[in-house]
């Protein structure tokens, strides 16, 4: 009840409040923060995956103009030789407001990490934009088969059969490349497993799924008990390097991620950046309350 109740106040709070714990998950406000923070973390041995904040726009003036800086970010990040690939939100790009000029702001973006021979990750959202983001990548990949990829989340039970829907476009020269997270919109129980250890469950089951099948998997999670899960699937199928790499969110879990590291495998973090990183932080709350106590503790005690 305490979780719900700040994950409902807390928009109301003063920016400067907000910015105490969000600052520790979020580069900055430009893309020169942004490349800092990826440069910073290349030189540790990670990749990243820079994603402009912004999500659930109400206009179109406001699709193109991110459409417009992602086009920059690429520019900007390729030459600057950031070792890493790009991410975004369809939402970002007017998917609810109409679904056409997305996918061709999205293709666009695509086309141009195609020139630098780079890649870019389409995001899964809430259930009511899972079926046009599986066609707006399904669209894509035909034109650019190697630099486009999806994201699935593993708490919603559609997540296996539309896996399993998808090997029609999957082959060894042009293998599909997804990220398996968890999920974290908040989601009926009809759609959507809600215990703690169903969830882990299905991740694992999704991940084994898309490793014997010679998807690649970014595998997305925070959770040490799906990481050593994860690690046995590796290791008991002999699954190749090349086929898989571990994802974390920037400034979660650290620790966790330099012993994956230190194990030799490869990781990949997720910089976000953007003005918008106000309405991130809060909407990312209210999806998750029970991330509120995790923010008040990092208010008062340190690590």
């Amino acid at each position: 009840m305490m979780n719900k109740l700040i994950a409902r106040t807390l928009p109301y709070f003063p920016k400067k409040f907000v910015w105490i714990f969000s600052r520790k998950y979020i580069a900055g406000e430009t893309i020169d923060e942004a490349i800092l923070a990826s440069r910073q973390l290349n030189e540790k041995g990670m990749l990243v995956t820079v994603d402009l904040l912004g999500e659930f726009i109400t206009n179109l003036e406001q699709a193109k103009s991110n459409k417009d800086e992602y086009l920059a970010i690429i520019e900007r990040f390729e030459a600057e030789k950031i070792k890493g690939n790009y991410s975004l939100k369809p939402t970002s790009f007017g998917l609810l407001l109409d679904a056409e000029v997305c996918y061709e702001y999205v293709r666009e973006i695509v086309a141009k990490a195609a020139e630098y021979n780079n890649f870019v990750r389409i995001d899964m959202e809430d259930s009511k934009c899972v079926d046009l983001e599986i066609d707006m990548f399904r669209r894509i990949k035909a034109e650019f088969p190697k630099h486009v990829g999806l994201v699935f989340q593993a708490y919603l039970k559609r997540t296996m059969p539309d896996l399993e829907a998808l090997m029609d476009i999957h082959n060894e020269e042009n293998p599909i490349n997804y990220r398996l997270c968890k999920g974290i919109y908040v989601e009926p129980k009809e759609i959507a497993y809600k215990d703690y250890y169903e969830v882990n469950e299905h991740y694992l089951k999704d991940l084994e799924y898309l490793l014997k099948n010679k998807v690649y998997a970014g595998i997305a999670t925070h959770d040490r008990k799906l990481v050593e899960g994860a690690i046995k699937i590796i290791e008991e199928n002999n699954i190749p390097e090349e086929q898989f790499e571990f994802q974390m969110l920037y400034g979660v879990t650290p620790e966790l991620r330099k012993e994956i590291l230190s194990k030799g495998y490869k990781m990949r973090v997720y910089v976000p950046y953007g003005k918008d990183w106000f309405g991130y932080s809060t909407r990312r709350l209210k999806e998750n309350p029970k991330m509120a106590s995790h923010i008040i503790k990092s208010l008062f005690i340190k690590g």
